[in-house]
């Protein structure tokens, strides 16, 4: 059985070389793949003296990374994990059985923080906010939506589009998984500060918005009926709001007095007709969709269990 742990990383030389070697010792079967994110530091050469096989990509962003690496390298089990030194890699062993043992596609690390400096207050708030926005959406649990340590099959490789470019392919991950309802887990990790000297990446105001439009963008398409539904239902309240006093009182007098709100009223009627038909032409399209994901995710062979 092949297993490839991928470590995404960008100027992250103070804290790689331990992150490979801590790799190397937990999964001592595992091909250890550092892919350097445009680093203007040694990162790869240190990675590289610690064994690992170093890889470029040069668009900027985690999920260019997570793409590239999923289309380049061919595993039965996919390990990834960030390569600031956070995560605790001795957790590996445990997430891979869980994986095997299931058997599951999907088994995400959730951060148990160490000390109170390793999670910062704005980014477990972001979190826990998202996992609410998530769960409600999609009526799934989410515990750690934004974890970025975690291990897959390869048919959950194969069938997975990655269209994300940045932190926000950890919400497509969490949302591919639960529209496809494929089988996954969550385990408890171990999170730590991060080494000194580095700091994180992960901007909270502007990458938050990204990811909140990526969720909201995921449920007009994973969820057209419901998201185009609401759409459809708010135009037609105020349609209504707006136009029921006209109608009384054309009924009554035979007048309409205000021909700007009659018209707009009308307006608002006809849009919200329309976004609730292209809901339904989007189920039929996700319908279709979904189809072609599972004959693509069936075609892949499940790893034996591991006992």
């Amino acid at each position: 059985m092949r297993i490839a742990a991928i470590v995404p990383c960008h100027n992250e030389a103070g804290a790689i070389g331990k992150v490979v070697r801590e790799l190397q010792a937990a999964v001592p079967a595992a091909e250890v793949y550092v892919y350097d994110n445009r680093s203007d530091d040694n990162t790869a050469d240190v990675a590289r003296a610690a064994g690992a096989i170093v890889r470029f990509e040069e668009r900027k962003g985690k999920g260019n990374v997570v793409r590239r690496a999923f289309a380049d390298i061919d595993a039965d089990v996919y390990l990834l994990i960030d390569g600031d030194d956070t995560y605790d890699a001795a957790a590996a062993p445990q997430l891979i059985e869980k994986l095997l043992e299931g058997p599951y596609d999907q088994v995400t690390g959730v951060r148990r923080p160490e000390s109170d400096a390793a999670y910062r207050s704005g980014h477990a708030l972001g979190n826990r906010f998202f996992n609410g926005i998530v769960g409600m959406i999609f009526a799934y649990r989410v515990d750690d939506m934004l974890s970025g340590y975690r291990v897959f099959s390869k048919r959950f490789v194969r069938s997975f589009p990655a269209l994300s470019r940045g932190f926000e392919i950890e919400t497509e991950l969490t949302v591919h998984s639960i529209s496809a309802r494929i089988p996954q887990a969550q385990l408890s990790v171990g999170f730590r500060d991060r080494a000194e000297g580095t700091e994180s990446k992960l901007r909270t105001y502007h990458d938050g918005q990204r990811i909140l439009r990526t969720v909201l963008k995921l449920a007009l398409h994973e969820r057209p009926v419901q998201a185009y539904g609401m759409i459809a239902a708010l135009l037609a309240a105020v349609a209504l709001i707006l136009g029921v006093p006209i109608v009384v009182e054309f009924i009554s007098t035979g007048l309409v007095p205000r021909l700007p709100t009659a018209l707009l009223a009308s307006s608002l009627m006809i849009l919200s007709g329309l976004a609730l038909i292209v809901g339904m032409l989007m189920d039929v399209l996700r319908k279709i969709r979904d189809e072609s994901s599972r004959l693509a995710y069936l075609s892949w062979e499940v790893v034996g269990h591991v006992r």
